[in-house]
């Protein structure tokens, strides 16, 4: 019989059943507004629903198969169909997104139990180049590994526009990591922009830089071990390939480590193709 044709009231669980669903989520539903019974005895608080509400029912049920939440799942329900679909196209489009950073996060952990990591990181080329010393001026905050890509555009954003008010950038940007940043750790990162005027950067701080935390420093002479990578070899987590290798080649040398990470970003993100080099990942040397 066509759901639409019978309207009969139906016992929670004889919903339950037509719909695909139990009880227990359809009580979940109810809470949250989702699906609200038709009719709710007063006397025994037994639920009734509608054969009409079945088809509501069952899409609120798919929904769930593709693991979205359950306020998501109201959005499209609560839309119109076009609207709804528009909202079922943004979330999966996250979706596929987020497998797709999984899936080359997993190829690059299989390689690492495999022993195929240390051949991966044999392909980078690791030099080491003379730094002179800089005054930078400098935002820091602590982010996680997936929020890290936006904040590092804003933030050089950010002090690139407060440089040309302090004589100018003089050298390539660079984010500096005094801690781990990865899906559970937050660091801190910082971003630096060297500038031409010291006492100009400082004055801009204290006026217009306390909203950003944006300090002033100066950043000595270094010799760094670094290697050249592409954008495409930026993204998380195949970057972490690029730090084992400058890692392994420093180790091998006998070398030490004298201070914490960076990635210095040399050209033009916006221009660049994926295939184009645009940082280097290094660390200084002592």
């Amino acid at each position: 019989m066509d759901d639409r044709d019978d309207d009969r009231p139906l016992t929670i669980g004889a919903f339950a059943a037509r719909a695909r669903l139990s009880a227990k989520a359809l009580r979940l539903y109810d809470r949250m507004g989702l699906l609200v019974p038709d009719h709710v005895d007063e006397v025994t608080g037994y639920r009734y629903y509608r054969t009409g509400q079945i088809e509501r029912a069952r899409l609120v049920a798919l929904l769930r198969q593709l693991d979205m939440p359950l306020a998501r799942v109201a959005d499209v329900v609560r839309a119109d169909g076009p609207g709804g679909a528009e909202l079922l196209d943004a979330y999966w489009s996250e979706v596929e997104a987020r497998v797709a950073g999984q899936r080359t996060l997993a190829d690059y952990l299989r390689g690492r139990l495999s022993g195929r990591g240390s051949a991966m990181s044999r392909k980078f080329v690791v030099e080491t180049v003379d730094v002179p010393g800089q005054v930078v001026i400098s935002e820091t905050r602590h982010t996680l590994a997936d929020e890290l890509p936006a904040w590092i555009g804003a933030s050089l954003g950010r002090l690139e526009e407060a440089a040309r008010e302090c004589g100018g950038v003089t050298g390539a940007p660079f984010v500096v990591y005094h801690s781990e940043v990865s899906t559970e750790s937050d660091g801190p990162a910082e971003s630096c922009v060297p500038v031409a005027d010291e006492a100009a950067a400082r004055a801009w701080c204290e006026e217009r830089g306390r909203a950003w935390q944006t300090r002033v420093r100066v950043e000595p002479a270094r010799r760094l071990a670094y290697t050249r990578i592409t954008k495409a070899q930026v993204a998380h987590p195949q970057i972490l390939a690029a730090f084992e290798a400058v890692e392994e080649w420093i180790a091998a040398r006998g070398l030490t480590v004298a201070g914490p990470c960076r990635e210095v970003y040399f050209a033009d993100w916006e221009a660049s193709g994926p295939g184009d080099p645009v940082c280097d990942v290094a660390f200084p040397l002592g």
